[in-house]
């Protein structure tokens, strides 16, 4: 019988899962295609749905930076998302279903933000014109673009439960990884990280500063932003720290994108 076929390479005859092949190329240098990019996530369920009196002042904020600072505007599903899984939960939709139902919202919020942002010469873009990145900013373009990561059907069944586990947040995060930006940044309705739920619970701790294993050995009951972004940033070659900012109060992300401290800072380690 004639062996296999192989192009002469430095992978030739590799499995591509031997754990000493892997170790191999651990903390290569990467690529970064946008290093002085601010990817900036503006939450659905926590800025997005309660309207012009959070939106308008937020938009005006990212329109002034946009000018001084390279941006990329994420958006989040929200109060529509939480809709859509209740009904799928209740039919017995698949974990893939779901995902393909809930990332169609945080697109319908990229195209309300990019119309707002329009007078910033903002535009809504698709995942594959995130390889056009460094020419859209040189021509002065604001690019907006949905955070829901395209797992569709081929969404990870997650640890627990049936909602998917990777959402906007994520792919806030997985955006801002592949790109080789300065900052990942998520936008909530609350100051930072907290203990517990500071609407809940008013005595909660703002945790100021945190590695992603800490927080993952805390083990909190809830958390301000999905789970998964805690776990990849431990393994991330160029994002190392994540920050979470409140969007209802100005001039917070200025704060951070001038390099002042604000909100809450997880650091991979």
């Amino acid at each position: 019988m004639k062996g296999r076929h192989e192009l002469k390479s430095k992978l030739q005859g590799e499995s591509l899962v031997r754990k000493g092949l892997l170790r191999r190329y651990e903390n290569r240098e990467q690529v970064r295609i946008a290093p002085n990019l601010n990817v900036v996530k503006i939450g659905g369920h926590g800025i997005i749905d309660y309207g012009a009196p959070v939106v308008i002042p937020l938009v005006e904020e990212i329109g002034e930076l946009s000018k001084n600072h390279q941006l990329l505007v994420v958006t989040g599903g929200g109060v529509r998302v939480r809709h859509i899984l209740d009904i799928g939960l209740d039919l017995g939709m698949p974990t893939g279903v779901l995902a393909e139902l809930a990332g169609k919202i945080s697109e319908q919020n990229a195209i309300m933000m990019a119309v707002l942002l329009s007078k910033y010469t903002a535009s809504r873009i698709h995942v594959p014109d995130l390889l056009e990145i460094t020419t859209l900013l040189a021509m002065g373009i604001l690019p907006v673009i949905h955070g829901t990561p395209p797992y569709g059907l081929y969404e990870y069944p997650p640890e627990i439960g049936m909602i998917p586990p990777h959402r906007t947040d994520t792919g806030t995060f997985l955006i801002a990884e592949v790109l080789g930006a300065k900052n990942c940044i998520l936008l909530k309705n609350v100051d930072g990280l907290y203990t517990e739920d500071p609407f809940k619970n008013p005595d909660a701790e703002l945790i100021e500063e945190i590695t992603a294993q800490e927080l993952i050995e805390m083990d909190l009951d809830d958390l301000v932003l999905e789970r998964k972004v805690v776990e990849l940033l431990r393994d991330a070659n160029n994002i190392r720290e994540v920050k979470i900012l409140n969007g209802h109060k100005s001039g917070m992300l200025t704060k951070v994108l001038l390099g002042e401290k604000a909100g809450t800072t997880i650091r991979s380690g």
